[in-house]
């Protein structure tokens, strides 16, 4: 599975609504608005990057109120919650 990190810059009337399309892109795990230099950052879960390719330029990019992407691709996930996890195994 392909996780990627898409950076979103927006028309700024119609931030929601374009959330909202993303969010409802198959592949499309989370979307987020945030504050700063980028109006919304989505996730993307993918088998492939036939996939992304396909996503991205295709659909994404298309979705009325979409100014902008970058994409990021995520190589390892870090997290301490997994670290947690698997130490507390067998830990009662």
């Amino acid at each position: 599975m392909i996780t990627a990190i898409v950076l979103i810059s927006a028309a700024t009337d119609a931030i929601a609504e374009t959330a909202q399309a993303i969010a409802d892109v198959e592949g499309v795990a989370e979307v987020y608005s945030c504050a700063g230099d980028i109006d919304l950052v989505a996730i993307l879960r993918v088998p492939d990057h036939e996939d992304l390719a396909r996503l991205i330029p295709g659909h994404i990019s298309k979705i009325p109120g979409v100014l902008d992407t970058a994409t990021h691709i995520a190589y390892r996930s870090f997290s301490s919650h997994d670290t947690e996890a698997a130490f507390a195994i067998g830990d009662d």
